[in-house]
């Protein structure tokens, strides 16, 4: 009898062991399920996070982090997170505009901002560029005042664009009419910097914009002009594609972003002529900003799973790998100027390392009436 307690004690025990043992290898392999980081960012960074994210091993504990890319023009970002089509965890449009956007759109919608800019463990720059002007060097010339720092560069771009007698007024009447082109704000970030820059040269300050401005009779008169003569098109990469490929019958100059720029100079040579980039004075950034939400989808472990992300961005190699796409590096560390670089390649056709100064971030309730009044008066 003792015998057989002894055996029935021993069964069990081992039982439980065994039991035991299964559901702590079921914990461990919960533990070990990764941790599925959702990303939506803007185009134009595409080619660089595709190729540094291949080497990205980040954890959180013994819980591979999983990255899952959507790429999406920057404006659908913004309406993806407020219409709730997607629920990311971190989102990277080209620019902190849109962020400034989505912070006002989302507390009027959402009930709460859904990000902050302030907030600069939440939303950081991994990389930037600036909005450029490029333009066919013969027409540059013949216009003769598109050199940096000229500081009536967006008024005498109206004239030169409403003008009649086209080119004929710069003694080229064979060129036709002078044909510019930006993106359109409603869709890309590059046509919304453009606006930007044109409505602050036009009240002639670089910060302080307000709805009252917008609002004014006359600059709404001085810019039917411009709206009406400018030609459109929906992505910046696009865009600046069809200049290179159809030249000075599609377009005389452009206003793009500086990578963009860089990117098209050599599949340019040869073409029509040399391409040259002019730096408008002030400028704005192309900051392309990785904001992780404030929302409730978002747990503990994705929050820290996208702050070891973007650090990872932050890291040297990741930032040399944007430099040698044209874009130029939050790391201050990398020289733009290097061996190699593209800005020390293309000094040539304009490309410089200094920036002019840079207009502020307006609130989010400006650019919506911006772009608002971009609806009502182009075309």
């Amino acid at each position: 009898m003792q015998a057989n307690k002894i055996l029935f004690f021993s069964i069990v025990s081992v039982a439980v062991v065994a039991v035991a043992g299964l559901f702590s290898a079921r914990l461990l392999l919960v533990n070990r399920d990764p941790v599925e980081l959702t990303v939506l960012y803007s185009t134009e960074k595409e080619a660089w996070l595709e190729q540094v994210s291949r080497d990205f091993q980040g954890q959180i504990g013994e819980r591979p982090i999983q990255l899952k890319f959507e790429p999406l023009g920057s404006q659908e970002i913004v309406q993806a997170v407020l219409d709730g089509t997607r629920r990311p965890h971190l989102i990277s449009p080209a620019s902190s505009l849109q962020i400034s956007m989505l912070a006002a759109e989302s507390g009027r919608v959402l009930g709460a901002p859904v990000v902050n800019l302030a907030d600069a463990t939440a939303c950081r720059s991994v990389v930037k560029t600036p909005l450029v002007l490029v333009a066919w060097q013969d027409r540059a010339e013949a216009l003769g005042w598109l050199d940096s720092g000229d500081p009536d560069l967006w008024t005498k771009l109206r004239v030169a664009v409403a003008d009649p007698d086209g080119w004929r007024s710069h003694g080229h009447a064979n060129w036709g009419y002078v044909k510019f082109g930006q993106t359109d704000p409603n869709r890309s970030n590059s046509g919304l910097m453009t606006l930007l820059l044109i409505t602050y040269d036009y009240f002639d300050k670089s910060t302080g914009l307000t709805n009252q401005d917008l609002l004014s009779p006359d600059f709404d008169q001085w810019f039917q002009a411009l709206g009406e003569y400018t030609d459109v098109g929906d992505s910046t990469g696009t865009f600046m594609k069809e200049m290179v490929t159809f030249g000075p019958s599609r377009y005389d100059l452009v206003a793009v972003y500086e990578s963009t720029a860089i990117e098209q100079i050599p599949n340019a040579a040869g073409r029509y002529g040399e391409l040259r980039v002019y730096y408008p004075s002030p400028t704005v950034l192309s900051d392309h900003p990785f904001c992780l939400l404030q929302a409730d989808w978002v747990t503990a472990d994705e929050a820290a799973a996208a702050e070891q992300f973007v650090t990872y961005l932050l890291d040297r190699p990741a930032q040399e790998a944007a430099l040698a796409l044209g874009f130029r590096p939050a790391d201050a560390g990398v020289a733009l100027d290097g061996p190699g670089s593209p800005f020390s390649q293309y000094t040539a056709n304009g490309i410089r390392t200094d920036l002019p100064a840079q207009v502020d971030v307006p609130p989010g309730e400006v650019l919506t009436t911006l772009i608002n009044f971009w609806n009502r008066h182009q075309r």
